[in-house]
Parts: C-alpha cells; sequence; structure tokens
C-alpha cells in the first residue's frame, strides 16, 4: 500500500533531500510550495518528528484512509486555530485583568480545568465592560492566522464547505461569518444588559460535546459521513471533535491535542490545509 507524506517546504536543497531519502525511501514531487513524497513502507511519528527537528519545518504521513477529493467539510476552532488571539483575554484586557484570565485558559486547554466552570470563572470577570469594547477587540486585535486567506480561498475552490465552532462568543464568529464567508458558525453569548457585560453566559455552553455535535450534525444535513471531514484545533476542548474527523489537524496545538491527531502544524500556517488537499 502506498502512503503519502506532505513536507510543508515549499523548497529544499540537496542535502536535506538526502537526508529524508536516509529516512523515508520514495518517490519525492515538488509541487506548488510543498512537497509530496509517496512511500510504501509506513513512517512512525518518531521519524516525523526527528525530520521535523532536523528540517525545521512540518512533515505529515497521510493517512490511508483519507482522500483529499472525498472532502466536503472542514470545521475549526476559533481562537489560536483561524485567529491569532484568545479573545476572551483581549476583552479581559480591557478590564485590566489580562494575566489572571490568561492563566486559566492556558490551563483549560491544557485540559487541567473543566471547561465549562473555567468559562464561567472568565466571564464572570468581564462584568461591567461596556460592550463597545467587544468592537475595538475585533477591529484592532482580532487578525487571522497567517496563510487563513490561502486555505479559505483553496476550500472555496474545491466547494469545501466551512464551519466555525468556538468556545468562544458570538459576537466574533458571526462578523467573521460574514467577513470571510463561512458557511456555519457556533459559540457562546455573553449576557449583556443595558450595555454592559453582566459577566455570565446566555444559554448552553459550547464546549467539547457541543463541538462534536455540531460535526456530527453537520454531515447529516450536508449528507455526508464522519470521514469526509477535516477538523482542526489546539486545545482539549476540541479533542473530541477531533476524534470524530476523517482527518484531525492540530494546530500549533497543546501536546496532548498534538498527540491525538493524525497530523500537526509546528511550524506552518493554514496555507498547510491547502497541501493536505493536495492542491
Amino acid at each position: 500500500m502506498q502512503q503519502t507524506t506532505i513536507i510543508h517546504r515549499s523548497s529544499l536543497s540537496d542535502g536535506e533531500k538526502r537526508q529524508i531519502a536516509k529516512k523515508i525511501t520514495g518517490e519525492l514531487e515538488q509541487r506548488d510550495g510543498y512537497y509530496r513524497l509517496r512511500h510504501s513502507a509506513p513512517v512512525d511519528r518518531a521519524t516525523l518528528d526527528l525530520l521535523r527537528k532536523e528540517l525545521g519545518c512540518d512533515l505529515n504521513c497521510l493517512p490511508e484512509s483519507f482522500s483529499p477529493s472525498e472532502i466536503k467539510l472542514l470545521i475549526t476552532d476559533m481562537d489560536s486555530t483561524l485567529i491569532a488571539i484568545e479573545c476572551i483575554d483581549e476583552i479581559a484586557d480591557m478590564q485590566g485583568l489580562k494575566a489572571e484570565v490568561s492563566e486559566i485558559t492556558e490551563a483549560a486547554m491544557r485540559g487541567e480545568l473543566d471547561f465549562a466552570n473555567s468559562l464561567n470563572r472568565r466571564v464572570a470577570l468581564l462584568a461591567g465592560l461596556p460592550e463597545e469594547q467587544l468592537q475595538r477587540v475585533y477591529d484592532e486585535r482580532l487578525k487571522l492566522n497567517p496563510g487563513a486567506d490561502q486555505m479559505l480561498a483553496g476550500l472555496k475552490q474545491k466547494g469545501i464547505k466551512t464551519a466555525l465552532v468556538s468556545g468562544g462568543f458570538t459576537f466574533f464568529t458571526d462578523r467573521l461569518k460574514k467577513e470571510i464567508g463561512l458557511d456555519y458558525t457556533l459559540a457562546n453569548n455573553l449576557e449583556i444588559e443595558g450595555g454592559k457585560l453582566t459577566g455570565h453566559v446566555s444559554g448552553d455552553i459550547v464546549g467539547a460535546e457541543a463541538k462534536a455535535a455540531l460535526l456530527e450534525s453537520l454531515c447529516a444535513e450536508l449528507g455526508i459521513s464522519t470521514n469526509q471531514v477535516i477538523a482542526m484545533g489546539d486545545g482539549a476542548n476540541d479533542l473530541l471533535m477531533l476524534e470524530k474527523a476523517g482527518l484531525s489537524v492540530a494546530y500549533h496545538a497543546k501536546p496532548a491535542v498534538r498527540q491525538a491527531t493524525s497530523v500537526a502544524f509546528d511550524h506552518s500556517g493554514l496555507e498547510g490545509v491547502c497541501h493536505l488537499l493536495q492542491l
């Protein structure tokens, strides 16, 4: 059975090609922005991680079951995955509480705290913040991660639907949906009264279970199987969603997430998704 390893580098020196050939014997083909290596012998994660370290780039061996032409949906986390910030940390900065909230966020993403409880703790610290400060975060601080535009253009080119699911807030997911043309979004609702945050989330909290449930419900709606889905995330609350997808992607992720996924981007930007789809 022939396998494919994607090397996320636009160019390799002759010495680097020899370095790869010593560890993976196969046919190397340069594509637009990356290399595709076809090989018959399986490659273990330790070998890929060693080459990652030596070459300073990502290498990902695609699962045998993965068929780029069959992918119909990409579902992704928002904070620190599609976008470069943690929105709640930046909101907290408007209250002078970024360090305190960031510490809770990091622990939750590592899986050390229950996500719902950690979210409630963080949101409580935002009580009294004027609603307009959320717009400041969106306008002044929210940026897409590198390669996002290329990824989204590639997905649209192939007719692949996009879903953004977040333990963050609808204030940001709704605006991103409109601005960059996403198909589906799901996030938490910040409760606002009299133009100020109350310190509460209204409705059910979007955590790990809700993210996985959205993946399944969208598959049912689109008439596709979970094998036709790429899921991407960085934190512990993404794990259930990642487990259900045909291809799971860890984007600059926490160690527990990286170990649980079939593909990891530690160096690459989001353009790496186009390489996986062999665009």
